[in-house]
């Protein structure tokens, strides 16, 4: 009995003691702190979703989720051969071009009228605090922070470890000009060495103008927050980018709900809707979308076309790999939105809603 107490209390310390590493980032403090508590989505100590929104749905508990999630689910989670991509010089994209690139995951780069964005990148080849836990497929990680043109904005969607990457970051740094994310997101990068000048934190339903042309509106998601044992104390954040151009919705992490209705009756019609399809279960299904959801998101926001991310890099939930697109493709067929497919690295062009992809995920196992 001993010997377990002094295992368990030296597992504590050595928790302790690991958590104060940089990677976990800071919570928000003084001034960033005192504009949060005044947020009408912060209460009781923590930010709220619109709806009530339990961690697990109803018959499931933690216990019996670990013990799925370790010992059951598919055993395809990873990819028996190398997922495939594309290297697109992105320092040399035609100024005119309006161009997305996708990284894997959530990560993607945009040049739209000719401003430059990165949204969630994670180039680290990890989705986790702690090394080689949660590693990428073989393939996905292609680019790195060199590769990079200057970044005029830097979105983050919310602090989890598969959106917002230390290692990624803290190279970025000095790339990015600006950056925009929910309340509280700023004291991670702050404490990462970003000019806090820089950084644009925003609540739901807010308005940045970018140009006298372009603008961004901050807009809700059904989710949640963290990086170690206290939760919810940052904004978790979806956008819609208004540009001469196109009207793009960039989703972030969600569970269904009727904020993409609202959404869409806000800002819409959308030209394309990126939204979250992958690392669900129906367990967690209040704060992941499941594939038939999405399809019922892209109908609420009034999209044209789909692109469908938070796939194909990491595993996070018990679903095969190739899953989600399988299943949104299949759904889709009661719907006929314009799916946008592309491998890692492929330029979408974002002009073009007649461009068409292949079902690469078909060709591996």
């Amino acid at each position: 009995m001993l010997t377990l107490i002094f295992l368990i209390l030296l597992i504590v310390v050595i928790a302790f003691f690991y958590m104060k590493k940089d990677t976990f980032g800071k919570l928000p403090s003084g001034d960033r702190l005192k504009v949060i508590e005044n947020s009408p989505n912060y209460k009781n100590g923590s930010f709220q979703n619109l709806s009530p929104t339990p961690d697990l749905a109803e018959g499931h508990n933690y216990a019996s989720v670990t013990y799925e999630f370790l010992f059951k689910g598919s055993n395809r989670k990873k990819p028996k051969q190398k997922v495939p991509s594309i290297k697109t010089d992105l320092k040399r994209l035609p100024l005119e071009s309006n161009a997305l690139i996708w990284f894997g995951h959530s990560s993607y780069f945009m040049q739209v009228d000719g401003i430059k964005y990165l949204v969630d990148p994670v180039f680290s080849g990890n989705a986790s605090p702690i090394p080689g836990t949660t590693s990428s497929f073989d393939g996905t990680d292609i680019y790195t922070v060199d590769d990079l043109p200057q970044i005029d904005y830097l979105i983050i969607s919310h602090d989890h470890y598969d959106h917002v990457d230390y290692k990624t970051l803290k190279d970025l740094k000095d790339k990015a000009d600006n950056v925009i994310c929910g309340l509280g997101v700023g004291e991670h990068l702050e404490h990462w060495g970003f000019d806090n000048k820089k950084i644009i934190e925003k609540d739901w339903y807010e308005h940045i103008k970018l140009n006298d042309s372009t603008e961004i509106y901050t807009t809700p998601a059904r989710h949640f927050s963290g990086r170690g044992f206290s939760r919810n104390k940052s904004l978790w954040m979806s956008y819609v980018l208004n540009t001469p151009s196109l009207k793009i919705y960039i989703g972030g992490d969600s569970g269904y709900d009727n904020h993409y209705k609202e959404i869409g009756e806000k800002f819409g019609p959308i030209d394309v809707a990126i939204i979250e399809n992958g690392q669900y279960d129906s367990a967690w299904k209040y704060i992941h979308n499941l594939p038939h959801e999405v399809l019922m998101a892209t109908e609420d926001l009034k999209s044209k076309r789909l692109f469908p991310v938070h796939s194909s890099k990491f595993v996070l939930a018990n679903h095969s790999w190739d899953e989600p697109l399988v299943k949104v493709s299949e759904y889709n067929k009661d719907y006929c939105f314009q799916l946008i497919t592309p491998i890692i690295g492929e330029m979408v062009d974002l002009n073009d809603s007649s461009q068409t992809f292949r079902q690469w995920w078909t060709e591996i196992e």
